[in-house]
């Protein structure tokens, strides 16, 4: 027996179900994908990455948006979540999804082993054909590596940081320690 082809909606309809559901979606050009859940340690790593972009930007015309805010691709015809964004200067609303932004400078996400594959591939390549966006952040939850994608004339280059290291995000003009973003509070001391 073959399988159904999905249904295929209008963003409308996905705005929809989105506002009436308890879980969040991504739009695929016509297609709702059901987001799956977290880890702990993805939360945690989410979480200290806005809490320390929030002080560092601390009095500049920035944002820093929780995994709560939707990120419209429109060139892509595609909305994600991701798990830190920052907006200097203004929202920039989607003219179809008053909900979402399009103009983030830097977006991170919090790599698992389930998602690292979508994260470094179709989700990249997404996000990088928003015009704002200078800083793709990809923060490891296997081991302290920082990696930070920017452009670089048509192709996207990467600078890599680990324990001991300061991250450098060039667009913003603020530096964030990697071993802040990976301490633990709760760990027991070694």
């Amino acid at each position: 027996m073959a399988a159904s082809a999905p249904r295929i909606l209008t963003y409308a309809d996905y705005l929809e179900a989105e506002h009436r559901s308890e879980s969040k979606h991504e739009w695929h050009a016509g297609v709702i994908v059901a987001m799956s859940g977290g880890t702990i340690e993805h939360a945690r790593l989410g979480s200290a990455m806005q809490l320390l972009l929030g002080k560092a930007l601390a009095g500049r015309p920035c944002v820093v948006l929780s995994p709560d805010a939707r990120v419209r691709i429109v060139a892509a015809d595609r909305s994600h979540y991701a798990d830190a964004l920052v907006v200097c200067t203004r929202i920039e609303h989607a003219p179809d999804d008053a909900d979402a932004v399009t103009n983030p400078v830097v977006i991170a996400e919090v790599l698992s082993p389930r998602t690292e594959g979508y994260d470094r591939g179709e989700k990249a390549r997404n996000y990088r054909l928003l015009p704002s966006l200078r800083e793709y952040v990809l923060v490891s939850s296997g081991e302290p590596l920082v990696e930070v994608w920017e452009p670089d004339g048509r192709t996207w280059r990467t600078r890599e940081y680990i324990a001991g290291e300061v991250v450098e995000l060039r667009s913003l003009g603020i530096a964030l320690s990697v071993d802040e973003l990976y301490r633990d509070p709760l760990a027991a001391p070694q």
